[in-house]
């Protein structure tokens, strides 16, 4: 690694300089902060070991200069002052760890060691992230419907603020997808997110999984455990699926939100967690608090900002582009030509009611893809839901009714139309007739 040693002593930048040279790593050792930020400036840097006191200048100062500078810098402070307080301020400040004066070559050695293991696992976590971007389409959060337009710009206003958001939706719609993106906006963007399942676990072993518990608590607790509350401290907590929270531990939920404290199972002592709250569910709450199962307080501490994700059925004007997106993804994943899908294609699409939303779009189209034989998506590599009775192709001229004609020929333009509006401009209808006819067809 290169490293950074800023140290006003010649004597201490000269004996550390060399241990650490031993130790395989290339060093800079510089006085000062000014010449330290410089060095940053100019150069890039793994590590750095920072004196607190650096003649006048207040080391504690010149870390948050580093930092901004060098944000993923690992910075070191060491001092013969090493005290509690000064340890706690300068963690709080960003430094990576502190060691008091004098110091061992097995104290650098030790140190350094933790900050290439760091490095390490977000060297891989960023494979992975890659890894699976490459394995998985992302979900497009953008829309042609005001529906969806509305609940996407309620979510990113509301992004920017600390207020707990609840998402609500049939499954599939993306709500996991928005969540992220919700904390991707926010002041705790650089923090940890963090999801917790809530119909995973038994209530026992979620309420251990949402706050921690301590080594005996229970049997099969064999040591100490932080929790996904701890782990989501300064960050956003994501709770999906929140109308499966076990009753039980819904006061517990409704203390952090209020409180911001909360106990590990096992421990009577309280914790403190400054946590942003996302919570996502299928249910129709309102109804669970009228039945018994969910808590009023609770939801009304949750509901603070509520965004509806509308099914696919309710956005047949983002119908054919996320279809597109999805087969472009697929097609480059296992190297085929497939340029598009046929007519028939687009009109079994826009008869479908997609009760899987999103996430049925995407594995219908997978499949097709892996099917297809030609360049062309064709009805017959759709699943069988998509096969209705044996009728004939419905065009102009065709054996077939009037309706049966009307009824294609507005499917085919609610997938081609960008909106609604659009929609019934083309037809030659004002929009609640062309309401009353997605109504009489199944395709609301």
């Amino acid at each position: 690694m290169r490293v950074l040693l800023v140290d006003d002593e010649p004597g201490i930048r000269k004996t550390t300089g060399l241990a650490v040279e031993t130790m395989g790593h290339e060093v800079v050792g510089v006085p000062n902060g000014a010449r330290a930020l410089k060095a940053v400036e100019e150069a890039a840097f793994d590590a750095c070991f920072l004196d607190l006191r650096l003649g006048t200048e207040d080391g504690l100062e010149v870390l948050g200069k580093l930092l901004e500078a060098s944000p993923s810098l690992a910075v070191v402070m060491f001092t013969a002052y090493a005290n509690i307080a000064t340890a706690v301020e300068a963690m709080r400040r960003g430094a990576f760890d502190f060691i008091p004066k004098p110091f061992t070559p097995d104290q650098i050695r030790a140190v350094l060691g933790k900050i290439a293991k760091t490095h390490l696992l977000e060297s891989r976590l960023q494979q992975l992230e890659s890894q699976l971007a490459d394995e998985a389409p992302a979900i497009t959060l953008a829309s042609t419907e005001l529906l969806a337009q509305r609940a996407l710009e309620i979510a990113f206003k509301a992004a920017e603020t600390p207020a707990t958001i609840l998402i609500l939706g049939p499954s599939g719609t993306g709500k996991s997808v928005l969540a992220r993106e919700i904390h991707h906006r926010s002041a705790q963007r650089e923090a940890a997110f963090v999801t917790v399942s809530c119909p995973s676990l038994s209530k026992e072993l979620f309420e251990s999984e949402l706050f921690g518990h301590v080594k005996g608590s229970f049997i099969g607790a064999i040591t100490d455990t932080l929790g996904k509350v701890a782990a989501a401290d300064r960050g956003t907590l994501f709770l999906d699926e929140i109308g499966e929270l076990p009753l039980e531990i819904q006061p517990k939920l409704l203390r952090l939100l209020q409180e911001r404290e909360y106990e590990r199972v096992g421990e009577s002592r309280p914790r403190r967690a400054n946590v942003r709250l996302v919570a996502a569910t299928n249910r129709d709450i309102a109804a669970e608090v009228k039945a018994g199962r969910f808590r009023e307080d609770l939801f009304y501490r949750l509901n603070v900002i509520s965004v509806e994700l509308p099914g696919l059925r309710d956005r047949p004007g983002d119908l054919r582009p996320l279809a597109e997106d999805y087969l472009r993804f697929f097609a480059g994943q296992i190297g085929k030509r497939i340029t598009g899908f046929s007519a028939t294609v687009w009109a079994a699409f826009a008869g479908y009611p997609w009760p899987g939303n999103l996430r049925e779009l995407r594995n219908v189209i997978e499949r097709a893809v892996i099917l297809a034989a030609g360049e062309i998506i064709e009805l017959a590599d759709l699943p069988d839901q998509f096969h209705g009775p044996a009728d004939p192709d419905i065009a102009v001229g065709a054996r077939v009714t009037v309706d049966a004609l009307e009824a294609e020929h507005i499917r085919r333009i609610l997938v081609s139309a960008r909106n609604l509006d659009e929609a019934a401009r083309t037809l030659g209808i004002d929009p609640a007739t062309l309401y009353r006819k997605r109504q009489k067809l199944g395709l609301l």
